[in-house]
């Protein structure tokens, strides 16, 4: 099989009009894309690993050339997550500095990020 792009659009055209249901949910102040199956990381959401969550705030359902965009969220759509894990994420180092003056400053962090993976987009 020979993979050649679309005149038009390039690979944006193809992530858009994929057959597969999606959806654009908000959690955390970000906002991510998902489809059924998919699996990312947000911030810290307090429920137990293996626990299912369900996202009330999905702002774009879409399926194929039909796409339904919320004002701001989708009336009725929601989309179900699976936990998979709770853990910490790499080190982070945030350095402020001013030149001239001695002022150095370092202080180290690690986000609390949770695993999730998409079991079920409805609306």
């Amino acid at each position: 099989m020979v993979f050649s792009p679309p005149a038009h659009g390039g690979w944006a055209h193809n992530f858009l009009h994929t057959a597969m249901a999606y959806a654009v949910i908000k959690t955390g102040g970000k906002q991510y894309r998902v489809q059924e199956g998919t699996t990312f990381d947000v911030d810290k959401l307090d429920f137990e690993v293996d626990s299912e969550i369900q996202f009330n705030e999905v702002l774009l359902v879409g399926e194929g050339d039909s796409v339904r965009i919320g004002a701001p969220t989708v009336e009725g759509a929601t989309v179900t997550a699976r936990i998979l894990s709770q853990y910490r994420g790499p080190k982070g180092i945030a350095f402020k500095y001013k030149r001239r003056k001695g002022f150095h400053k370092t202080k180290g962090f690690r986000r609390s990020l949770t695993t999730l993976e998409v079991t079920a987009i409805a609306g």
